[in-house]
């Protein structure tokens, strides 16, 4: 079994900070990338950030230099550190792992910014 327990979001402020974390099971043994993806109301869901097995990023334009993903390949967590947060970030945060060629998602979380 795969799963992907999500953890971190809230309600902020815009301008604030959340850390969203997310640890995959442990009988998950190769993991190739571990990335946050972000469904807003009436929106596609779409990748924010994402690490790969070595360690090469990649972010959506719209959260370069605010937001950070980082991980813990121990205890296989990856971690989305989100700054300067806007409302327009608002939205369910899901953590997803790829395992070879195989996705798996976590529950969601949801992270709302206010004004």
């Amino acid at each position: 079994q795969v799963q992907l327990v999500e953890s971190g979001g809230g309600l902020v402020q815009a301008g604030g900070s959340l850390r969203l974390s997310c640890a995959a099971s442990r009988n998950i043994f190769s993991i190739n990338a571990m990335g946050w993806y972000r469904q807003a109301p009436g929106k596609q869901r779409k990748l924010v950030a994402r690490i790969t097995s070595g360690g090469s990023t990649n972010y959506d334009d719209s959260v370069k230099g605010r937001f950070t993903i980082s991980r813990d390949i121990a205890k296989k967590t990856v971690f989305l550190q989100m700054n300067s947060l806007k409302p327009e970030d608002t939205a369910v945060y899901y953590c997803n792992v790829l395992v070879r060629w195989t996705d798996y998602w976590g529950q969601g979380t949801q992270v709302t910014v206010s004004s």
